[in-house]
Order: structure tokens, then C-alpha cells, then sequence
């Protein structure tokens, strides 16, 4: 197993600190999250260290998201929310803090307080062109 000593979240995947755990299998722990932002927000952890998505192994990216998908009807079941966010930052600038690939399972409720839509994001401003410009760089 391939962990860091110094990540707060390789000692809570690997039950180094103590968590609410809801699931662990050999690859993953999940855990509530302790600053959440709804009811059941939880944290998808892989056990081995992984910066952000662009480490992250096949093996373990396939297997996150399958995963992702038992707990969210398992919580949407057990839970009764409305909706659900699966969100994953990589990088500072999109809102990564911990720099452990992590996954959030977030369950929205459509009468909680803070119901921003796309997570308070704005659109940005691209024309039809712009658009067709990324899209044909991409493609390539």
C-alpha cells in the first residue's frame, strides 16, 4: 500500500484516526464528512495515496464510480433526499484543499436552506463559436 505519512486523509482511510465510517472494502473507506454541507454528506477515500485524478489508477477510478453509485441509492433509499451532487476537485483552483483524490457524496434535500443550483457556480460567457473552437481542439 503506497500512503503518506504527512496526508490527514491516508490516516482516515486507514483508520489511523478515528471516523464515521459507513463502508470500506479493501480499495476505499467511506466516511461522513466532518464539515458537511448536507445531511449524509460523505467522502469516498482511497486507502492508497493519490494526489488528485490525474494519479489516480484505472483499476481504482472505474471502481470509485461504481461504488459512488450503490452508496447514492443506498443513501438516496435510507436518507430520502430529493437529488444528489457527486463532486471531485482537482487542483487549487477548483476547490481542491486536501490534496488526496477524494470523492464527495453529497445528497441534496429540495426544502434545505442552502440550495444554490449548481453549487453557487455561474455560466460562463463563450459564444457558439468559442464553443465549436474547444470542442474541435478536443476532438483531435
Amino acid at each position: 500500500m503506497k500512503t503518506d505519512d504527512n496526508c490527514i486523509f491516508c490516516k482516515l482511510a486507514n483508520g489511523i484516526i478515528p471516523t464515521n465510517k459507513i463502508y470500506e472494502d479493501d480499495l476505499f473507506t467511506v466516511i461522513l464528512d466532518a464539515d458537511p454541507v448536507s445531511r449524509g454528506h460523505a467522502l469516498i477515500l482511497p486507502k492508497n495515496h493519490y494526489a488528485n485524478i490525474f494519479e489516480l489508477g484505472d483499476k481504482e477510478t472505474a471502481a470509485i464510480f461504481i461504488l459512488a453509485k450503490k452508496l447514492a441509492i443506498h443513501m438516496k433509499d435510507v436518507l430520502g433526499c430529493d437529488g444528489f451532487n457527486i463532486l471531485q476537485n482537482n487542483g487549487e483552483i477548483a476547490g481542491q484543499s486536501v490534496f488526496h483524490f477524494h470523492l464527495h457524496l453529497i445528497p441534496r434535500y429540495k426544502e434545505a436552506p442552502n440550495n444554490k443550483g449548481l453549487l453557487g457556480f455561474t455560466h460562463a460567457d463563450l459564444s457558439e463559436d468559442q464553443i465549436r473552437e474547444i470542442a474541435e481542439k478536443l476532438a483531435q
